[in-house]
């Protein structure tokens, strides 16, 4: 975690955000990476009605250079080593273009997530994120002081393939002094397994991931994933939910649709997201 990416909109999300990555910084010696993307539908660019000319281009760069001044000038953020910079166009891809062109190795995001037809049709910039990045992504949606970590909880359906985003869980919980809770959810009908059919599934699990003694493991029924996910790591009193995502649809029982994403959404604890 020498990295930091941090991308925000000037709103309180974001300056949530970027205090948690301030300290997560602090305490690697990282370096913060702040992104503001001035966002224009692609629409506006080559049509003679809503043509974007370079200066309004630049105007609106100016514009977002002056709110960082004021964004940046924050206590939390003396002595750390911050690099902002403004693009134009999708976040998504801005996002994504600067953690390739900058070697980011974790991001951070602020969110209030998205509801309604807003969820239904375009989702939030924060989902687009969590599915597509191949870096881990640390959604906050609340204001935190302090970010303090004693119990992280695992959701996973425990499949082979998650092997990777456990470990690096694993690793993340490692950094904090954090315990690590396994987290099942069992669903009615025809997606429901018996208690003897989910402990060989983790067992077998642990086994590959070279751990036999491990017993905190919690298998929660609910009617859907997202909400035993979230309801689970309430009733673990977890100050975090790590899960892995794909970044596609209709892998696998537990991501039938896109659980990573929707849990991101709705959570008010902090989540964080490890590509497979």
């Amino acid at each position: 975690m020498k990295k930091i990416l941090i991308p925000v909109d000037f709103s309180k999300p974001s300056e949530n955000a970027l205090r948690v990555a301030a300290q997560l910084a602090r305490e690697n010696n990282a370096e913060l990476y702040v992104l503001h993307v001035v966002e224009m539908a692609e629409t506006l660019f080559g049509t003679e009605q809503f043509n974007v000319n370079d200066e309004q281009i630049i105007f609106f760069m100016k514009m977002a250079k002056k709110r960082f001044a004021k964004f940046l000038d924050k206590p939390f953020l003396e002595g750390l080593k911050v690099i902002d910079s403004v693009e134009v166009g999708s976040p998504t891809m801005g996002i994504k273009e600067l953690i390739e062109k900058e070697h980011i190795d974790f991001v951070v995001m602020g969110s209030n997530g998205a509801s309604g037809i807003d969820e239904i049709l375009i989702g939030s910039n924060t989902e687009k994120v969590v599915r597509h990045s191949d870096v881990p992504v640390l959604v906050v949606k609340q204001e935190l002081d302090q970010l303090e970590i004693n119990d992280i909880v695992f959701a996973s359906n425990f499949d082979e393939e998650n092997l990777n985003a456990f470990k690096r869980t694993q690793s993340f919980a490692k950094s904090f002094n954090a315990k690590l809770h396994l987290l099942y959810v069992n669903l009615p009908g025809n997606q429901f397994y018996s208690s003897e059919e989910i402990t060989q599934q983790i067992n077998s699990f642990l086994k590959k991931a070279s751990m036999s003694d491990f017993d905190n493991v919690k298998i929660y029924n609910d009617y859907t994933i997202e909400l035993g996910v979230i309801n689970g790591a309430k009733a673990l009193k977890a100050d975090l939910i790590a899960m892995p995502t794909h970044g596609r649809k209709g892998l696998s029982h537990f991501f039938n649709g896109s659980i990573g994403e929707d849990v991101v959404n709705h959570s008010t604890m902090p989540v964080i997201t490890f590509k497979i």
